[in-house]
């Protein structure tokens, strides 16, 4: 099946959403077609143009973003200066309802990878009557027992990588939250403590990573590596900002309240968010999602069968009806 050919917005602006800050946004398909909103992962890597390739640009009108602080969006978290204490989970959500009201939308599929995912699942709980449905890959909730697995548990698996990954923190913070502890690095005033601290951090994504060793060219972007690792921690040291009860998992707590959304789960069987049985627990707790678990597939959206995947969930839901309506919590 594959993606659909690249295609170019038809429309992009800068939103003032507050706080100073102003989220890029574009437009691209067919203008009168579906509403779909897309959501990247990271947090803070910002809106790459093949996520526009997931669609069928006859049929859905597609809504990408840059999140507070990534791409194109303004102020970025490269810069030191940038305030990161407006950049929260209720942040996000409340940008993608500016963003909505602002294209005159009323309700729209929302897809998701990575922590896009944990934006989209979050979005859909508090904001039910909006989403019409939900395509999630990389599928996360954002629960404190993820990201110790992630900067933890892995050492077990990657012990050589890890322990590199050890040695640019002191030797008091290499144990318990290792997020926190880059976190604080990453808010260091040294410009050469924070650059140290963000290849690490980056080279421990990319060792992680369940392939043949391979680079990730955007990490070798100074700019874009400080951005991405300082958001990635400020999220993971403070509990993706989803408040108590996060140890148990808050988003998959609240699984009763995307009842009546349908979903569909594309993970791959390589993802090591697995270990946890992250995508298995939240299918069962939401009874209309469909999980689709693709083979020698990781944590990539791109990869074979999971692109394949993600184009028929979308080429499915793309001439269901939107139109009804559900009360969103108060």
């Amino acid at each position: 099946m594959g993606l659909y050919p690249e295609i170019e917005p038809y429309d992009h602006g800068m939103l003032d959403v507050g706080d100073g800050n102003r989220v890029y946004w574009e437009t691209c398909g067919n203008p009168r077609g579906k509403p779909a909103l897309v959501l990247h992962g990271g947090p803070g890597s910002g809106a790459s143009p093949h996520l526009r390739r997931y669609f069928d640009p006859a049929a859905y009108r597609i809504v990408l973003l840059d999140q507070r602080g990534a791409g194109r969006s303004t102020p970025p978290a490269s810069d030191p200066a940038t305030d990161m204490s407006v950049n929260t989970t209720a942040h996000l959500l409340a940008d993608l309802e500016r963003l909505r009201a602002h294209l005159g939308i009323e309700r729209w599929l929302v897809w998701g990878v990575s922590f896009g995912s944990v934006l989209g699942l979050r979005y859909a709980q508090t904001h039910p009557g909006v989403v019409s449905e939900l395509v999630l890959t990389g599928v996360a909730t954002g629960s404190n027992p993820e990201v110790t697995l992630l900067t933890s548990g892995l050492g077990k698996i990657f012990p050589e990588a890890h322990a590199r990954f050890l040695a640019e923190l002191p030797a008091t913070d290499r144990t318990g939250r290792l997020a926190a502890a880059y976190n604080r690095l990453l808010e260091s005033p040294d410009p050469a403590v924070r650059a140290r601290a963000a290849r690490a951090w980056t080279d421990w994504e990319t060792a992680t990573i369940p392939a043949p060793p391979r680079s990730v060219p955007r990490f070798e972007i100074p700019a874009f590596r400080l951005g991405f690792a300082r958001t990635v921690t400020h999220y993971w040291a403070n509990d993706h900002f989803l408040g108590e009860g996060n140890d148990e998992g808050v988003i998959l707590r609240d699984a009763p309240l995307l009842k009546g959304i349908p979903g569909v789960l594309v993970q791959g069987s390589l993802d090591f968010g697995n270990l946890l049985g992250t995508a298995w627990r939240l299918h069962h707790a939401w009874p209309d999602s469909r999980l689709l678990l693709i083979d020698e597939a990781g944590h990539d959206a791109g990869a074979p069968g999971v692109a394949d995947a993600l184009v028929a969930a979308t080429d499915t839901f793309a001439h269901e009806r939107t139109d009804t309506r559900r009360e969103p919590l108060p």
